[in-house]
């Protein structure tokens, strides 16, 4: 998470605005002291989002994955034999 100066918080308002508004949270200091985090309103606090897993048991992976379409690739690098 980024941090501004207030000085350069207040000089670049509307940009950061932006940027928390699609998500970017960052930290306004005064004098090198963090003093406020701004956030979207309807961010959702870091504990309920969930990231790793979030699809788990919606996807199933063909036993035959790592060997898909080996013929076509292979006649993709070395032609016809």
């Amino acid at each position: 998470m980024k941090t501004y100066d207030i000085h350069d918080a207040k000089t670049q308002l509307s940009k950061l605005l932006e940027m928390a508004a699609k998500g970017e949270s960052f930290v306004i200091a005064k004098a090198g002291k963090p003093m406020v985090k701004v956030t979207a309103l309807d961010t959702p606090p870091s504990s309920q989002m969930k990231r790793f897993g979030f699809m788990a048991g919606q996807i199933k992976v063909p036993d035959d994955f790592n060997t898909m379409g080996a013929g076509k690739i292979q006649t993709m690098f070395e032609g016809d034999v």
